[in-house]
């Protein structure tokens, strides 16, 4: 059947525009309901998939592997897009990638059922990169086609109507996907998810026949690339792109250190109990509420007194990014001291970081479209969405420089590496050779006594002694009385005394982790500081639970969480509810980050403001050139053979 190639000469809205909005809609649900729980999935549930062998990630492993995959899933649409200029054409790209894309979420939904768990997520995840990455500039650019000259005047508030569909979709998955994966587990968590990608497509199959079919250009395509035009275009909006990439690089953290974040904050806030992962869907119901509020109010009134071109927009946005991570930084401050502040902060923080994105994101994504040359048009979409890989992957390579590995663990995966296969079906006691790499040896701190010393169980190390181990438990000590006194609140990291040093004579330091936990820690056999040698002990405090809340979810979800029920079955112990506060050190070697708490959040406001000094002057010097599909340019195609 032979499609239309140009836009239907109107000045109403396209009719394809509906199967797009409803298709971007439930393809988003299925993207962010995944990525909504992606974080939380990798540091609390994946070890559990499989049995109760390995460890889990910390935190800091699942935030580097996070933004790998975020990182990542915008490095596809480079490919997406070299496939539908040259090759398909965008709407066959879309249609066969999406199916790729279902088959990600089918294997993320297979995780424990068949097979090992790690390779399944791994499986899962490449193929919703290549899906997900590969129709992103395929879409949007497809919305763009849909409009010709005398309807371009929609276009703005297309593409404020293409990001309200993207929002809709993320807050009803964002509130829903963390609840399925609490109550029901991983594999309805990322199967609804998948189901909604299934539906997606149809969707937009349903369309083909009322959508614009522009024909891949082909050769035409390198023409104009390589072409003075092309070249002028690229080199314009590249440097713009990589300032975008800082943006997202912060950005994107609101589904990783943000989310941890949140789990040390006081959860209860608007008569609700939030799950931390939940607090994202704040962000998509922003959207939709400051759209209009932009486009029909903000906007209109600065303009009149302040011409607001789209590359002001986007400054502005970047300002507001680092007023964001500015009060990302102080919310941590407070949790390092040792408070519970309220998640209403961090909601305070979504109102900025929703207006930052609305002034660089959709700006940046209706911006990037009318720049780029007429048979350029995914290409540059593709570029554009690399900056969202820059910035994550740049996010994701800070979280693993900061990683410190443990010297223990290290040493126990070498010990693993000499046993037989079946090792794991006992229960054991091992040695650790520690520093000197020989066990009791004359350098051990005391006769007879190793660095290490692990009790195992099915693969993991359920508990750890380190040398000295009870110099670190008499300063746990100390801290607890001086807690027990003032309500179990956790004293100033100034205000305590003394607490000894360790074997090595290096001092033992007292730092505060959250409210509910700290660490004594000190230099260990290497008397250096942030190393994997670094030793102590982390000791939670345990409260006695204050009354349940009733909720209309009671009737619906079970009386157990997964992770309860699955621990059950595993037979691995539960933390059970206390009678009396309670605190519990556990010992480690290593293990930390080089970059805590709030100079975290320090070091990416100070990355932003950087970034913002040095646009300003480029926005100054550039100088925008706008190109649109029209009716003339129908000679310029011929429709390729057998599309569907």
């Amino acid at each position: 059947m032979s499609h239309r190639t140009v836009p239907v000469d109107t000045e109403k809205m396209p009719p394809g525009i509906p199967y797009i909005i409803s298709n971007e809609a439930a393809e988003r649900f299925s993207y962010y309901g995944m990525r909504t729980i992606l974080v939380v999935f990798m540091a609390k549930y994946l070890w559990l998939m499989d049995g109760k062998g390995g460890t889990a990630m910390s935190n800091t492993q699942a935030t580097e592997h996070y933004h790998t995959f975020a990182a990542f899933v915008y490095l596809t649409p480079l490919f997406g897009a070299l496939l539908s200029d040259i090759f398909l054409g965008k709407y066959r790209t879309i249609i066969w990638l999406s199916i790729v894309y279902c088959l990600g979420h089918a294997a993320l939904a297979c995780m424990g059922m068949y097979g090992n768990s790690g390779w399944w997520l791994f499986a899962g995840l490449a193929m919703i990169c290549l899906g997900s990455g590969g129709i992103k500039p395929c879409v949007s650019a497809h919305v763009g086609d849909q409009f010709g000259s005398r309807n371009s005047h929609l276009l703005s508030r297309i593409y404020n109507w293409f990001y309200f569909s993207i929002n809709l979709g993320s807050f009803v998955s964002t509130l829903l996907t963390p609840w399925l994966l609490e109550w029901y587990g991983p594999h309805w968590a990322f199967g609804v998810p998948g189901v909604l990608m299934a539906i997606a497509t149809v969707m937009f199959w349903m369309g083909r026949n009322k959508f614009v079919h522009v024909p891949p250009a082909g050769r035409k395509f390198f023409d104009e690339l390589f072409s003075r035009e092309g070249g002028m275009a690229l080199a314009k909006l590249i440097p713009l792109f990589l300032f975008i990439a800082a943006f997202w690089a912060l950005y994107d953290q609101t589904g990783s250190s943000w989310v941890f974040q949140a789990a040390q904050m006081d959860l209860d806030f608007l008569g609700a109990t939030w799950l931390e992962s939940q607090i994202q869907a704040v962000n998509p119901i922003l959207i939709l509420t400051f759209i209009p509020l932009f486009t029909f109010v903000i906007y209109p009134a600065v303009d009149k007194v302040f011409k607001l071109t789209p590359l002001r927009k986007i400054g502005i946005g970047f300002f507001l990014m680092v007023a964001t991570f500015g009060l990302s930084a102080v919310i941590q401050g407070w949790i390092d001291g040792g408070a519970k502040p309220s998640i209403g902060w961090q909601f305070a923080a979504y109102v900025l970081i929703t207006a930052s994105e609305i002034m660089v994101s959709i700006v940046g994504l209706e911006f990037a479209y009318t720049q780029a040359p007429k048979t350029m048009k995914s290409m540059i979409m593709s570029l554009y969405l690399l900056s969202v890989f820059v910035g994550n992957y740049f996010t994701a390579g800070i979280n693993h420089y900061i990683q410190i590995p443990s010297a223990a663990a290290t040493q126990f995966a070498d010990h693993v590496a000499m046993l037989p296969k079946d090792w794991q079906k006992e229960a054991r006691n091992v040695v650790l050779p520690g520093y000197d790499g020989f066990p009791a040896t004359d350098s051990d701190p005391a006769p007879g006594l190793d660095d290490f010393q692990a009790k195992l169980d099915s693969g993991a190390i359920t508990e750890l002694t380190i040398p000295g181990q009870p110099a670190y438990q008499n300063a746990a000590g100390i801290i607890e009385g001086l807690a027990r006194k003032q309500d179990d609140k956790l004293p100033a990291v100034g205000s305590v005394p003394d607490l000894g040093k360790d074997p090595w004579d290096n001092a033992i330091r007292y730092e505060i982790v959250d409210a509910t936990s700290f660490r004594l820690i000190s230099d260990g056999p290497d008397r250096k500081s942030g190393t994997q040698w670094d030793q102590g002990v982390t000791v939670k405090i345990a409260k006695p639970a204050g009354e349940k809340k009733e909720s209309w979810l009671d009737s619906i979800q079970p009386q157990k969480t997964w992770l309860q029920s699955r621990k059950e079955a595993l037979g691995i112990p539960e933390v059970k509810a206390v009678a009396t506060t309670t605190y519990t050190a556990a010992a480690f070697s290593g293990g930390q980050t080089k970059l805590q708490g709030a100079s975290y959040f320090r070091f990416f406001t100070w990355l932003m403001l950087g970034t913002t000094v040095l646009y300003i002057p480029f926005a100054l010097a550039y100088r925008p050139k706008t190109y649109l599909q029209t009716e003339s340019d129908a000679d310029r195609f011929t429709l390729p053979p057998g599309e569907p």
